[in-house]
């Protein structure tokens, strides 16, 4: 009876069937009365359905055990007859050669890839697990003579890894490793992980591509990142592996790919996944090789295939970051338009050193004032806007000012009426900026003003400011500090790098944060002409209980080992703090490095890095 249902399974399970009739019972010598009454001994194995038209049909409990009862079936049926019932097609000269085993998992690995819907996969796991000698032993009781010798089982074995080689689909190279699995073969998942441990990277061969993405994908861990550089050392990364790697990214939250590895195939795998509502993928970052800037451009043609993707509903990408990768304004308009049509997922943006210009910055905008928009995070570093770019922005931000939160303009041509224009988006009460980064931006004393007069008005949010490289001068840092002193002022991180301070403007820096010394973790003044006096200043603030200085960095200050002994001994009176300290290129001997030393070896402070 067990034969019977083995081959009434294996037969409908050829045909793709998952219920059959009273025919197809009768056809395997199974009467219907005599399969009722086994089923319910067996647990019901198999059991009645009606079908739509209110007939009698029948179907087994589980797909599995239709699965399992077909395997068992092949497996039996060429043990007692030396029949390889996968083979309809064998000759009377073929029937006369002796049948192994492997011959019969050769035909079912055949048939199991060739299948387009993946239904013999499980199948064939089950006929590769029954031919283990363990199993075997336990199928004694329906033939006296089992088992499969070693040799055919390294041909079972050698047969399948060469298939794993070639370029298959990654669910059929996955199956075929659960497959070796069943054969108690891991010898590719072994070099796979002995690899991963090693932590070096080296070329890689087709199998074991596919044994990376099966030890991926099948890991305890979970993915939250999947960066394909760590894998390869190679600058030519071939379409193939990025199609290969592609269920991985799906799998991770977070994935880093170089723009010039995409090609066609691997676009349509990268659509694939950004559509699904399985995927687990969140950042999306695609990268350039600094090395072939000219040959890593994603540009124009690839943002607008992308853009076609990320209007799509579905697709529930965050985070994106397209770094120098050659976009235009051109480029920059289709992402507009698809963000538009799909605004509600995206929250952080990048697309800094890309010649988006002050039209692409009009068409960001035109996002941006959407209410339904919620980007949080906008980076747009070195991307040819100016001030009337900026104006524009700042425009979308007054209407829309409530979910952008880190801006980033920083190396583009603003001047002092840019920033103006996005101190009028500041003083909004309703603006919740916390990081604005506007390094080399030519801003003056000018811009300064304008930007501290609205942070007075609306103090309470900046956490994080960076000004660096622009003309500030100690009146520039004189408005700031009227801002630092500010109760109400938030700010964690300052960074005024190259801003044409001197001892002067360091003083009234110095002073507001005595004023208020409790919010700055971070402060930034290297490059500027403090001096010993400008450190002394510093060093009174640093000396003060309620300073929360953690980094502080004064590389090219002009500071002997005067203003180093100012500073030791702050620290003396302070000491739970200050974790970074540096110090590069200043006029310090060995003596104003000893005392530095000597702080950071003890451990009564907290110093971990002096520099």
């Amino acid at each position: 009876m067990v034969l019977k249902l083995g081959q009434l399974a294996f037969q409908q399970l050829k045909k793709g069937n998952l219920i059959f009739y009273k025919e197809d019972l009768k056809e395997c010598g199974i009467d219907v009365k005599e399969a009722a009454v086994y089923s319910g001994v067996c647990t019901q194995i198999f059991r009645e359905e009606f079908g739509l038209h209110q007939s009698k049909v029948y179907c087994f409990v589980h797909l599995s055990v239709q699965e399992h009862l077909a395997a068992l079936y092949v497996d039996l049926t060429f043990m007692m007859e030396k029949r390889n019932v996968l083979d309809q097609s064998q000759s009377s000269k073929l029937e006369m050669k002796e049948i192994t085993i492997s011959d019969v998992h050769k035909s079912a690995v055949d048939q199991a890839l060739q299948s387009q819907t993946g239904h013999l996969d499980l199948f064939l796991r089950f006929l590769l697990g029954l031919s283990v000698e363990s199993n075997q032993k336990l199928l004694h009781h329906f033939v006296t003579q089992t088992g499969s010798s070693s040799q055919s089982k390294e041909e079972t074995v050698q047969y399948i890894k060469k298939e794993i080689s070639r370029d298959l689909p990654t669910e059929k190279s996955i199956n075929l490793f659960h497959c070796l699995n069943e054969l108690g073969d891991n010898s590719l998942v072994e070099e796979i992980q002995h690899y991963l441990k090693s932590g070096k990277q080296s070329e890689l061969s087709p199998s074991q591509w596919s044994a990376l993405v099966f030890v991926l994908l099948t890991s305890a861990q979970e993915l939250e990142e999947f960066d394909l550089s760590k894998y390869t050392n190679t600058d030519n990364v071939s379409d193939w592996i990025l199609v290969k790697v592609m269920p991985v990214v799906a799998e991770s939250r977070k994935a880093i790919i170089r723009c010039d590895t995409i090609k066609w195939r691997s676009w349509t795998a990268l659509d694939s996944v950004l559509r699904s509502e399985t995927s687990n993928l969140r950042e999306l970052h695609l990268t350039v090789n600094t090395m072939h800037l000219s040959k890593s451009n994603l540009g124009d043609s690839g943002m607008k295939r992308l853009s076609a993707v990320l209007e799509n509903p579905l697709c529930k990408v965050e985070t994106l970051r397209l770094q120098c990768c050659g976009i235009s304004d051109e480029g920059c308009a289709a992402l507009a338009s698809a963000l538009k049509s799909n605004p509600s997922h995206l929250r952080d943006l990048e697309l800094s050193n890309n010649n988006l210009g002050d039209s692409g910055m009009k068409c960001l905008s035109a996002v941006l004032e959407n209410p339904l928009c919620k980007v949080e995070t906008l980076r747009l570093c070195g991307c040819e806007v100016s001030d009337e770019g900026c104006a524009v922005l700042a425009s979308a931000l007054i209407s829309n000012p409530s979910h952008l939160r880190d801006l980033n303009l920083s190396q583009n041509n603003l001047g002092d009426s840019g920033v103006k224009h996005l101190s009028a988006v500041l003083e909004n009460p309703h603006c919740k900026l916390e990081t604005l980064r506007l390094q080399c931006c030519g801003t003056s004393n000018e811009g300064c003003a304008a930007l501290t007069s609205a942070l007075r008005s609306n103090p309470s949010h900046l956490r994080d400011l960076h000004l660096s490289n622009n003309n500030l001068g100690d009146s520039g840092v004189k408005r700031l500090s009227a801002v630092v002193e500010n109760p109400h002022c938030k700010l964690e991180i300052l960074r005024l790098f190259k801003c044409g301070i001197s001892d002067e403007g360091c003083a009234a820096l110095a002073s507001a944060l005595r004023s208020n010394p409790s919010h700055l973790r971070e402060l930034h003044l290297s490059e500027n002409s403090l001096g010993d006096s400008g450190v002394k200043c510093l060093s009174a603030v640093l000396e003060n209980p309620y300073c929360k200085l953690e980094i502080l960095r004064m590389c090219g200050c002009g500071i002997s080992d005067e203003g180093c002994a100012a500073l030791a001994s702050a620290l003396r009176s302070n000491p739970s703090h200050l974790r970074e300290l540096e110090m590069k290129g200043n006029k310090t001997g060995d003596s104003g490095r000893k005392l530095l030393s000597a702080l950071q070896d003890d451990e009564h402070y907290k110093l971990e890095e002096v520099e």
